[in-house]
């Protein structure tokens, strides 16, 4: 085991410091050669089983379930397509299982926690292009053409029977496997009895054919009285690391958990007032967001595609639309089973390394919960025009984008809990909970690397807060926290990220990323000592139909056997 993360940590620090080619290709599809790998990456992914409690389900919602899984694996198949290729190709030449499995992690051969490095034997770094355009595609090519759906969120680029770049629409690109879709879509539309689930999936289907998703996230936003929710399509951008342009598929089926979402609701009305008092100019605040915008939790029972590739989803924040958000706000989804999965089996165990130890009755799930719940709030604060007409932000910071706006729901989400701790709004932990949490979180996000855009989001933060003297470490790696100072460097990094945003301002932004958006030699030993003590970096599911029910058979079993392993372990140390 440890000889596997020194292997981890050697090809980390390399990697850090080696540029992306953008014009790097995979090798050939087809291969002959056969593929080894250093045995026991896969357990860099901690196991968690999905499961959630059922009971109060109607009869209908319990058919959909199974319908959705299968729509589900269609968006896996088709991420695979997007960006990798052909998965069965890849498979074929790796026999051993554990590299398989990570593979399977990984969707390719790619390690996305590890800034894309190649872990399969024959593989250079991963395009940035993926599968969305062609691999020979140059930037200037690019620029030059003309086709006016190049940018499209819902197509890719190909090349015509001449050889020049046109824009093909997913639903034609992908014909075969968005039928099948559909057809589903046909019978779960015949077996919805709630009527907000019934329109959105009507309208969901009718996106699937055309490409064009705002009236489905409209009917998406209405849906408030189901038990369960399907968010189901081409939605994150992540993956596209040429133009972040392109739109990924991915599914997740969730459980509404009606008690904990009954203790969110009341936040939403508050949206208004919580933009005003963000700590920046009033020309950085001027988006005012909807208050049709809910909070909800939820617990997660299947992922496919996108969000289940590498690191794991714990909330979402959707719709993307700008337009959706400002007629209606966002649906923000509290997926508490995964949290509680990084907290206890990631934060936790890293929290005992590097925070001083008087400070880790500070380290709390509550704090990880709010503060994960408000960063899904943030991304709907601030800005979402340039004020000097350089148009959108997104379209103002290009490259930048997804990187500084993870970074702003980051430090805008602590701001908004500690300001919501000082107004007794939340009452079950302190600012210093929120702090610690928050602090004790980056070192789980650097691990992502800086091909992940949190990854840069979170050292970007981790550096700033470094400057800002929020903590100081000792010789030994331990981390103080400073509640005081660190309360005002939350302040500066919010207002510096949402000036740079409002601003447009590309240029600051890719310089500053580009300083502060690395680890430094001190926080590489850290995250060293963290890897070898076998921490996971992320989590992996075990789920579908047999693992769902919290209250089913197969449940009660293992929680049967659970106690008897409990019971024979206590009967051990009594013997001893």
């Amino acid at each position: 085991m440890k000889k596997s993360f020194l292997v981890i940590i050697l090809l980390f620090s390399v990697t850090l410091m080696t540029a992306q080619d953008n014009k790097a290709k995979v090798l050939p599809e087809k291969r002959t050669d056969k593929v080894a790998y250093t045995k026991g990456m896969s357990s860099t992914y901690a196991p968690y089983q999905l499961t959630a409690d059922l009971s109060h389900l109607t009869q209908s919602e319990r058919e959909l379930i199974p319908i959705f899984i299968e729509i589900a694996d269609i968006m896996d198949d088709l991420f695979w397509k997007q960006t990798y290729g052909d998965k069965n190709q890849l498979m074929s030449q790796i026999d051993d299982p554990d590299t398989r499995t990570y593979a399977e992690i990984n969707y390719g051969p790619w390690d996305r926690l590890n800034n894309n490095s190649p872990f399969v034997k024959g593989y250079g770094a991963k395009p940035d292009v993926c599968k969305y355009y062609p691999l020979d595609m140059s930037e200037k090519e690019f620029a030059a053409c003309k086709d006016p759906n190049k940018e499209s969120l819902y197509t890719v680029i190909r090349r015509d029977n001449k050889g020049r770049l046109i824009a093909r629409w997913y639903h034609e690109e992908y014909k075969n496997e968005i039928g099948k879709v559909c057809e589903l879509l046909e019978k779960a539309i015949a077996i919805a009895d709630n009527p907000e689930m019934k329109n959105y999936l009507e309208a969901r289907k009718k996106a699937f054919e055309t490409d064009d998703y705002y009236e489905s996230d409209l009917a998406w936003m209405d849906m408030k009285n189901s038990n369960i929710d399907f968010v189901v399509g081409p939605i994150e951008n992540y993956d596209d690391k040429f133009m972040e342009a392109k739109a990924s598929y991915e599914a997740f089926v969730l459980v509404k958990d009606l008690e904990r979402s009954k203790q969110l609701a009341h936040f939403v009305k508050m949206l208004p007032d919580i933009q005003k008092i963000l700590p920046c100019d009033p020309k950085y605040k001027t988006f005012v967001p909807g208050t049709e915008s809910d909070l909800n939790v939820y617990n997660a029972i299947y992922y496919a595609g996108d969000c289940n590739s590498g690191s794991k989803t714990i909330a979402i924040n959707l719709p993307n639309d700008d337009r959706v958000q400002a007629q209606k706000g966002a649906r923000r989804l509290q997926l508490r089973n995964s949290m509680q999965a990084k907290f206890d089996k990631i934060m936790i165990p890293i929290g005992k390394i590097v925070l001083n130890p008087k400070q880790m009755d500070h380290l709390k799930f509550d704090a990880f919960f709010w503060n994960v719940t408000f960063h899904e709030v943030g991304h709907g604060l601030g800005i979402k025009e340039t004020i000097n007409k350089k148009g959108s932000v997104d379209e103002a910071m290009k490259t930048e984008k997804t990187s500084w706006e993870e970074a702003k729901a980051d430090i805008l989400g602590l701001f908004i809990v500690c300001h919501l701790i000082d107004k007794k709004e939340i009452t079950n932990i302190t600012k210093e909970d929120a702090i610690t949490t928050f602090i004790a979180g980056l070192f789980r996000s650097v691990r992502f690397g800086s091909a992940s855009s949190h990854g840069k989001a979170n050292m970007m933060c981790y550096n700033v807060m470094k400057e800002q003297g929020a903590f100081t470490r000792d010789a030994n790696g331990i981390y103080t926290i400073h509640y005081d100072k660190a309360e005002k460097a939350i302040s500066y990094w919010a207002n510096l990220i949402l000036k740079t945003q409002g601003d447009g301002d590309f240029d600051f932004a890719k310089k500053f990323r580009e300083k502060n958006g690395v680890m430094s030699d001190e926080l590489l030993k850290d995250i060293e000592r963290i890897n070898n003590a076998g921490i996971p970096r992320d989590i992996r599911f075990k789920q579908g139909l047999k693992y769902m029910d919290a209250n089913g058979p197969q449940q009660k079993e293992m929680e049967t056997k659970s106690a008897k392993a409990r019971t024979l372990q206590f009967q051990e140390e009594k013997k001893r």
